[in-house]
């Protein structure tokens, strides 16, 4: 027997519970496959237990840098209480609450592991190995997530290396650890792990957080020097070896060995496509789903499989693995899986309700290092390369009159980068405590193109770290008249 729903949602992820939540209230059935906890790789083993893990220590050092509580701070962090905290914001890995929210939603949920037979069509073999045949009337939306990449470093896998799950999960913490890569993960990480007393050594073959502007990088790596890390770039590991001691050996080009109780290897993603049967649909296995800006998957050809049926969000389309971004994509996902089953008008235009066009070049992210870098839309040399001309502005935070209150010797740096032909900003990116806070004003002054113009009439209130934003329009304005 053959069970059918208007969408079936492979992954019961954060971004997978949206797109079945938006069909549904778009009117359509929907079922959610999933083959491990409902709620995701964010719920559990990601951005909810890694910020859980990170804010004791953030909120220690931000009192620390406050004359009359500094004094009132003493002692070491109680590792033991931020692990339990970590596991009140995971429900102990425990996915009842996110079940009832499914039910609650009116959306259908089956445990198992899917896999592609044909056309709509899955088979999914259950935790008790019962098989289920299910078919789809209208689509299915893939959205499965990714998982770490492991280097082709020889003896590594052999070693029984953490990824960001075993980081972000530990029960223990090991007092020597060594990450491998230098992005987003790997930086966050350190934080943690240093704050909690473990001597962290971090091998990146390049600078860290490259992908932000350069000054960015380098707050963060001065910061996790300052706090103990030793941080080294240029550097890899050529060989690991796990003794029979427990004992993990990172050999580095020079020959110099590097022990340590654990390794995180923090270098990059892969998509969890290889066990879905996409052969059997004419896709590859174990590559991204690429999609067009309404989520429908492209083939080889670079057009939407025959009858427009299949969708990706998430990690997995490999348009921007953030969650945020993703549950943006499967809002977007599934008002468009509605609207075409149901025959209403599909807004498919730049910016329409029914296509993720922020994901090009809008995107907001923060990295929860010390001090926390939130940037937003293109990058100095991103929109150079992209061919804007353009005028970069920078302005040291701490010189802000909210900024000095709000932390004694304030040091933070903002920089604005502007469309110099249509006067709009193209990009924000600001380095700073507590300066996340301030990524969705410039996501809004991005996404909306809201000219320079009008933006002076945006006042900020004083004092607040958010006057930033006047003193980058004021230094535009004296640059652009000297």
């Amino acid at each position: 027997m053959t069970t059918e729903y208007d969408l079936i949602v492979i992954g019961a992820g954060a971004i997978g519970e949206n797109v079945a939540d938006r069909a549904v209230q778009g009117g359509l059935t929907a079922l959610l496959v999933e083959a491990e906890l409902v709620g995701g790789e964010c719920s559990y083993w990601a951005c909810m237990p890694s910020k859980a893990l990170l804010r004791p220590g953030e909120a220690k050092r931000a009192a620390q840098h406050v004359d009359g509580a500094k004094q009132a701070v003493t002692g070491d962090l109680d590792v033991e209480a931020v692990l339990k905290r970590r596991d009140y914001f995971t429900s102990n890995w425990n996915d009842d609450g996110q079940v009832a929210w499914v039910k609650g939603a009116g959306i259908e949920l089956l445990r198992g592991h899917a896999t592609f037979t044909g056309v709509k069509e899955l088979e999914v073999v259950g935790p008790d190995g019962e098989v289920t045949q299910l078919r789809a009337r209208k689509a299915i939306t893939v959205s499965t997530g990714s998982t770490s990449l492991l280097p082709d470093i020889p003896g590594l896998a052999d070693a029984d290396p953490w990824t960001s799950r075993e980081a972000t999960s530990a029960h223990s913490v090991p007092k020597r650890l060594v990450i491998v890569g230098g992005g987003v993960v790997a930086a966050e990480m350190a934080t943690a792990y240093a704050s909690f007393g473990t001597t962290v050594t971090v091998l990146a073959r390049s600078k860290l957080l490259e992908k932000e502007e350069d000054f960015a990088g380098e707050a963060v790596t001065r910061s996790l020097r300052e706090m103990g890390v030793d941080v080294r770039i240029g550097e890899s590991a050529t060989a690991v070896e796990r003794g029979a001691d427990g004992v993990v050996r990172s050999t580095l080009a020079d020959g110099t060995v590097i022990e340590s109780d654990e390794l995180l290897v923090a270098a990059g993603r892969l998509p969890r496509t290889g066990d879905l049967g996409l052969e059997n649909i004419g896709l590859t296995p174990h590559q991204w789903l690429e999609t067009d800006d309404t989520l429908l998957v492209l083939g080889d050809d670079g057009k939407p499989l025959e009858g427009e049926w299949l969708y990706a969000t998430g990690d997995v389309n490999h348009r921007v693995l953030l969650t945020h971004q993703g549950k943006y994509q499967a809002r977007a996902c599934g008002d468009v899986i509605a609207a075409r089953a149901t025959g209403r008008p599909v807004h498919d235009a730049p910016w329409g309700r029914h296509v993720a066009t922020a994901d090009h070049q809008s995107v907001p992210q923060v990295t929860f290092t010390d001090p926390p870098v939130a940037s937003v839309g293109l990058t100095s040399f991103a929109a150079e390369k992209a061919g804007y001309r353009t005028k970069v502005v920078d302005y040291e935070i701490g010189y802000v009159a909210g900024a000095s209150v709000h932390s004694d010797g304030y040091t933070g740096h903002a920089r604005m980068v502007v469309d110099e032909d249509r006067k709009v900003v193209l990009g924000v990116t600001f380095v700073g405590p507590d300066v996340q806070e301030l990524l969705t004003s410039a996501t809004v002054a991005i996404v909306g193109e809201v000219p320079l113009d009008r933006l002076w009439h945006a006042v900020p209130a004083y004092p607040t770290i958010s006057e930033v934003w006047l003193r980058l329009l004021e230094t535009y304005g004296r640059d652009d008249s000297a």
